[in-house]
């Protein structure tokens, strides 16, 4: 239970459609070579949207075109359809029509405008999308859609993931109940400033457009954007909010530290499960790093840590190389004082004062044997800084999925 505002927030079963109103969906079109690999999600009524796209300029056609729509319905939506096994991404003029026939047929099937469609696609880039497959798949996901079927949709929407990851969970405000829930999915190509990773997140409170565009772009940067798995920016990354108002429950400008509160409960669990699940991982890493001087100089060291191939690399041998995650953190281009510094793995403090403690270094290797982690760095110039990011463990594992990724 987290009480943060005078809010209670109580973790429940299902996903996006644990909230009132929200219909969901898996199929399989044939995309991929086996499972479910179409997604359909559903809001009974018009709901607000919000959204957060990649800043990559090489952007799928998807993403195009749910820019359009939610600029053209004024930040209302009805429907959100996913497709995996093929990215829809530098496929030029023909790929842009496939988006758009995405979003046509979903509204013409579910009886909505088309530009209260969303549309992502995930998977390979550059081939060009069988649309007649995918049109064929939105029929079937239409057909399907029931108010417990969010784990399909969880399922549907994943390439390379171990496993689905969703949460939601069941929000008591003064002015009444209501849910958020959210599934997500990624697993390479996981870079803060979006990732290879959809998210989607259903509200049955309602939020007028604007302020849920602001919460949900506030909570993405300290969640979606705060993970790493191997610094890649990819071209399809996105996430969606739909609020729909089904529970009673308005949500204005007072309530805004009520809807960040939600909104986190479910992105950073999405979050944390897109890193967990990294490709070829075996030890999600927590990095915190304090003593900035700014939040900003904080964030940007933490990034440079979490990136960094000879971290992860030394954090996977279970080998506590407290000196790389110094160079890092002096080379990351934030203020930083080595005499002051102090490094740890763990608990274990490692370097201070200008100085190794390697008498220490067996304490941190055994630490290093876990699966869950936290390394630290206080970057010593005595400011508040302070930022938090998670990453993954870099294994010989990961090598071989994306050597052989289009083979």
């Amino acid at each position: 239970m987290t009480c943060v505002a005078n809010v209670s927030a109580r973790p429940i079963d299902g996903n996006v459609t644990a909230p009132q109103g929200f219909r969901a969906s898996g199929v399989s079109c044939g995309i991929k070579a086996k499972g479910l690999d179409l997604a359909l999600i559903v809001s009974d009524r018009t709901a607000t949207a919000a959204a957060v796209f990649t800043l990559n300029r090489a952007q799928a056609a998807p993403i195009i075109v749910s820019r359009r729509n939610l600029a053209n319905a004024a930040g209302h939506a009805r429907a959100i359809v996913v497709n995996s096994g093929c990215a829809n991404a530098c496929t030029g003029s023909e790929g842009m029509r496939h988006a758009e026939i995405m979003a046509a047929r979903t509204a013409s099937t579910i009886g909505c405008d088309l530009a209260e469609v969303l549309v992502a696609s995930t998977g390979v880039i550059g081939v060009q999308l069988n649309i007649d497959k995918v049109t064929n798949g939105i029929a079937g996901a239409a057909a399907a859609l029931r108010a417990d079927g969010g784990d399909d949709a969880a399922r549907a929407i994943m390439t390379t993931d171990p496993f689905p990851k969703s949460a939601s969970v069941e929000i008591a405000t003064a002015a009444g109940m209501f849910r958020v829930g959210g599934i997500a999915k990624g697993s390479g190509m996981i870079e803060p400033n979006m990732a290879t990773m959809l998210g989607f997140v259903t509200l049955d409170a309602f939020v007028e457009p604007a302020l849920l565009q602001r919460a949900l772009k506030a909570v993405v940067d300290d969640t979606f954007n705060a993970i790493t798995v191997d610094g890649e920016c990819s071209t399809n990354d996105c996430v969606f909010a739909l609020a729909n108002g089904a529970s009673g429950v308005t949500l204005g400008n007072d309530d805004y530290p009520v809807l960040i509160e939600a909104l986190r409960q479910v992105c950073e669990p999405l979050a944390v499960g897109i890193v967990r699940g990294g490709e070829g991982a075996s030890k999600l890493i927590t990095v915190r790093v304090t003593g900035a001087a700014s939040d900003a100089d904080a964030r940007r060291a933490a990034r440079a840590i979490a990136n960094s191939p000879l971290v992860k690399t030394a954090i996977h041998g279970g080998d506590p190389n407290w000196g790389r995650l110094v160079a890092v953190a002096g080379r990351s281009g934030s203020e930083f004082a080595l005499d002051t510094a102090v490094v740890r793995i763990g608990a274990v403090e490692l370097f201070s004062g200008g100085a190794p403690h390697d008498e220490r270094a067996p304490q941190a290797a055994e630490y290093l044997k876990g699966k869950d982690l936290v390394v630290s760095v206080d970057m010593g110039t005595g400011g508040s800084g302070t930022s938090q990011m998670w990453t993954c463990d870099l294994s010989a594992e990961y090598v071989r999925i994306n050597a052989e990724y289009r083979t």
